[in-house]
């Protein structure tokens, strides 16, 4: 059995060992690539391999657990200890990652509890999904023969509270469950946030993540690690070797030979995690979000990242330049060839059948009713939309409308007309109505769309992150009684009970059916950039959003999702865009982005 300690070096079986490591998330890729991509990442010269573990996807409802498929760690780390990699587990219920909220699971926000705190109701959701998630991973440590060498306790504390306590109720929880690994933190290189971010007295291990600057960035970490008399080695646990994207803003790219200098001065100050190696796909609803002032700024649904690999897991350019810059440093790695990856165009296909979502609303759910509005996690849901509909006096003259309170972008409809789409600068204000001359009263419909909970900073606790409307609709300046409320969360359940012979309306939020037979199969990509805004669900599962605003114009759909024969692929478009065609592609189509 192999031992890990954390000395003056990292040692394994007491001998000195530099981590190359990279990220690899199996939540984010098909779990027919893991492996191509972890041999990949040891092709590279690497010797190690980590991961976030996302609390959201695995307890996505109370007491409710699922690590089946692409979210079965256990099989992942396997893979990896085959392959001859070590790995670094990241289980902190808080992870960032750009993923939605941050990792943690939407339900939280119906219990009013001040999230990674002492609080007891938070502790006490952490301690039950610790008591599920903790004994899975500990046959799997090192100790126990396995491969894993080192779990994260926090992610970026620093940057959001200071609370030792918190920290140490945390590190106490997975020693009980029987992690016995060393522990460790990650947080920015700056005095500020390690001192708030670190466990460092209690030997908790320190990591740093940035992306550059390596010499002033280690300084700071060894003066740091001094002031507490603790000569550990240097581990930059994230080396940022790309970057995210965020809608309407342009996509960032790195240098290849720029990145590859910058790592090589990393690799002789100390050890380093690639963050990211192969950064995947946001599925479903699982995309994060940025808080900059008032503003929350959805990221997109491609997780590329410009990384080594690409979204589809295709050796990039960069992968060769820091393949060669590993070697000049670190000789003695073992290196190979890549296993290379090309998509394919599968061709054109026509819509086979549209529908209106207010045509059909009430046959995909029974609505819940109430006196005020409820929010998503109100619902029972947390992700997707919330189609709120109320019926209004009408009297006969133009009439006052305001959304109040409400997350992230609306769409209002009055006797199945737009009236308004409001987000960010806009919701809140005032829009006029008017009912038709012969109706005594107004129907109104309200779809709201949760774009992604922040994964950063310091609005996890804002009351902005609980989606739906929170406030209530106002009638010229009183708040109206009597909701029902219909949640659009696209499972396979819902859209099977879609009935595509009712009434057809392509200005009104529509769903789009197309039925076509695959003679071959392959990783592709689909063409959104004639859409407006919407989400595509192949064969039942949700690849994400796309919008037309940018940067990307195109969905990344894995052959895992496809199968010879007949496949159903239904586009939910909210823009009043008549969609006519599915077209395939083999290579996502960008642009600079543009307004909203």
């Amino acid at each position: 059995m192999q031992t890990f300690e954390i000395k003056e070096e990292f040692l394994l079986d007491g001998k000195p060992i530099k981590l190359i490591s990279g990220a690899v998330h199996y939540f984010r890729i098909p779990r027919s690539q893991w492996k191509d991509s972890l041999y990949n990442l040891k092709a590279l010269g690497a010797n190690t391999v980590e991961t976030y573990i996302p609390w959201n996807i695995h307890e996505p409802m109370e007491n409710v657990y699922d690590f089946e498929g692409i979210k079965d760690v256990e099989a992942f780390i396997l893979m990896a200890q085959e392959l001859g990699l070590m790995v670094i587990l990241r289980p902190a219920v808080y992870i960032c990652a750009e993923w939605e909220f941050g990792g943690l699971p939407a339900w939280l926000l119906k219990k009013q509890l001040r999230l990674r705190s002492t609080d007891p109701e938070f502790m006490e959701k952490v301690r039950s999904y610790y008591s599920i998630l903790l004994p899975k991973l500990v046959p799997l440590q090192i100790t126990h023969g396995g491969p894993v060498i080192m779990m994260q306790l926090e992610n970026e504390y620093g940057s959001y509270g200071m609370e030792k306590e918190y920290l140490r109720q945390t590190k106490h929880l997975m020693e009980e469950f029987g992690i016995n690994v060393p522990l460790f933190t990650a947080d920015g290189a700056w005095e500020e946030v390690l001192d708030a971010g670190t466990l460092i007295a209690d030997d908790v291990f320190v990591t740093v993540n940035f992306g550059s600057h390596a010499k002033e960035n280690v300084a700071v970490m060894k003066k740091f690690m001094a002031r507490h008399d603790k000569k550990w080695p240097i581990m930059c646990m994230e080396y940022w070797d790309g970057w995210f994207g965020r809608w309407k803003e342009p996509l960032i790219k790195r240098d290849p030979q720029e990145l590859a200098n910058e790592i090589k001065e990393m690799l002789k100050l100390g050890s380093l995690n690639l963050y990211m190696f192969h950064g995947g796909t946001n599925f479903g609803f699982y995309n994060g979000c940025s808080a900059r002032g008032e503003l929350d700024l959805p990221q997109v649904t491609s997780y590329d990242y410009d990384a080594l690999l690409t979204e589809s897991g295709e050796p990039t350019e960069k992968y060769f330049y820091v393949q060669k810059a590993i070697k000049e440093v670190c000789p003695d790695v073992w290196q190979a060839k890549p296993c290379g990856k090309q998509c394919k165009a599968l061709g054109s296909y026509p819509v086979t059948g549209s529908v209106s979502l207010l045509a059909i609303k009430d046959q995909l759910m029974t609505p819940k009713k109430t006196a005020y509005p409820l929010t998503i996690e109100e619902l029972g849901v947390g992700y997707g939309y919330v189609l709120y509909s109320v019926e209004l006096k009408n009297y006969h003259h133009e009439n006052k409308l305001k959304i109040v309170e409400a997350s992230d972008r609306i769409h209002v409809f009055a006797d199945g007309e737009l009236k308004a789409i409001q987000y960010h600068e806009t919701l809140g204000k005032e829009i006029l109505i008017q009912g038709k001359p012969n109706k005594d009263r107004i129907k109104l419909d309200v779809l709201v769309e949760n774009l992604g909970r922040v994964n950063y900073g310091f609005k996890l606790n804002s009351p902005t992150q609980s989606k739906g409307i929170r406030g209530g609709i106002m009638q010229d300046i009183h708040f109206h009684q009597g909701y029902c409320q219909y949640v659009i969360d696209l499972s396979k359940e819902q859209l099977q009970k879609i009935d595509y012979t009712a009434k057809k309306d392509p200005k009104q939020p529509s769903f789009y059916q197309v039925k076509l037979d695959l003679a071959e199969i392959g990783d592709t990509f689909i063409d959104c950039s004639s859409y407006g805004k919407g989400v595509v669900v192949v064969n039942g599962v949700n690849l994400g959003r796309y919008w037309s605003c940018g940067p990307l114009h195109t969905l990344y759909c894995p052959k895992d999702f496809l199968k010879k024969g007949v496949n159903e692929i239904i586009i939910f478009e909210t823009e009043g865009v008549e969609i006519t065609e599915l077209k395939f592609c083999k290579h996502p189509h960008t642009s600079h982005g543009s307004s909203f």
